[in-house]
């Protein structure tokens, strides 16, 4: 049987919007050396795509981590299948919390170095010393103590929508660098709890390790991430200290978790936290634009991009050939044309916790 998907992607696009099947999204990570990553991949591809398994999941010789959709009806013989791998067996799934079932158009499964890029030479420490796993009643107390430091792990405009009250929120475009501002910046606070989260915990385990072999003692992370803390939060009504949206890397672009809007349009500066990609091909800017902007610019981040987008496909192909749509597509929220959020400085000081 085929082993991946080659059907045109705008076609699986509309056949996902179009769908009145309900579905799941689920997310795990599993560190857990994988001697053959290629054969592994080509046996999870067979299986998940029997199930109508969607999504996109990263394979490598430290374990796996996944984002996928999975048919609502199908979610238990899916469990029977992932707990069936022997390392799998048993591990946590994250369900989404604010679910359309539009998350995913097709299954992706590919071998990668890593199964996230940090940047780390693993054999300079030991990534399974990890800082200790809280759950949300945990993360309350810890952010509650006035001698905690709560850091965001994720990127700039992962926290622009959403974040921890009282957060330091590291103005990065990747985890790599995130490591090494952390590090700078917790000098002054070593003393201090140092308490991590991220979207559903796969960088705070790589992330707690490497603090804690650069000496910090008192690592702490946040089991499951936002997700899981906010599954917990509404099941044991606790509060939920996170604000906004959680920025999600699938067709959903975000799961509402508050009512607060902490984000603005980037074209016009109104409270907006709707993230959606330039429809230009040759940027693909990923963005926060509101309705109104959207309708303006025809889903554009620029009146120079509409004016691209009028131009025939043979014309676009041909303006955007040779040109790195990837390093674009990295900048993620900047660009000289668009505003920046007004509140991107919030809460970066870490003097505020002395």
């Amino acid at each position: 049987m085929a082993l991946y998907n080659r059907t045109n992607g705008r076609e699986l696009k509309e056949e996902m919007r179009a769908a009145t099947e309900k579905r799941t999204t689920i997310s795990f990570y599993k560190y857990h050396r994988i001697d053959d990553p290629q054969a592994f991949r080509d046996q999870l591809y067979a299986e998940l795509n029997i199930l109508d398994v969607l999504g996109r999941i990263y394979v490598a010789l430290e374990g796996i981590n996944a984002q996928i959709s999975v048919p609502s009806d199908k979610v238990d013989a899916f469990r029977t299948y992932l707990y069936s791998i022997s390392f799998l067996s048993g591990i946590r799934l994250n369900i989404a919390v604010d679910d359309n079932g539009k998350s995913f158009f097709k299954l992706k499964i590919l071998v990668r170095k890593k199964i996230v890029a940090d940047g780390l030479d693993d054999s300079e420490f030991n990534p399974a010393n990890t800082g200790v796993h809280v759950n949300a009643a945990q993360f309350n107390a810890l952010a509650d103590d006035p001698n905690t430091v709560i850091v965001d792990m994720r990127n700039h405009y992962e926290s622009e929508v959403g974040y921890f009250k009282n957060a330091i929120l590291p103005d990065v475009d990747t985890f790599r660098e995130e490591l090494q501002i952390v590090e700078s910046l917790m000098k002054e606070h070593e003393d201090k709890n140092l308490l991590m989260y991220c979207t559903g915990g796969i960088r705070c385990e790589k992330a707690s390790a490497w603090m804690k072999y650069k000496g910090f003692s008192n690592v702490f992370q946040l089991e499951g991430g936002i997700i899981e803390y906010t599954r917990q939060a509404k099941k044991d009504g606790l509060e939920n200290k996170f604000i906004g949206k959680n920025f999600v890397f699938d067709e959903r672009l975000g799961e509402r978790i508050s009512d607060d809007i902490v984000a603005v349009c980037h074209q016009c500066g109104k409270p907006c936290d709707d993230h959606t990609n330039c429809k230009n091909d040759g940027c693909h800017l990923l963005f926060i634009q509101c309705k109104e902007c959207a309708t303006i610019y025809d889903g554009c981040c620029s009146a120079d991009c509409k004016k691209i987008m009028t131009m025939s496909v043979a014309e676009q192909k041909e303006l955007r050939k040779g040109i790195n749509k990837g390093r674009q597509v990295f900048r993620k929220g900047r660009s000289s044309h668009i505003r920046t959020n007004p509140q991107a400085d919030r809460l970066q000081d870490a003097s505020q916790h002395d």
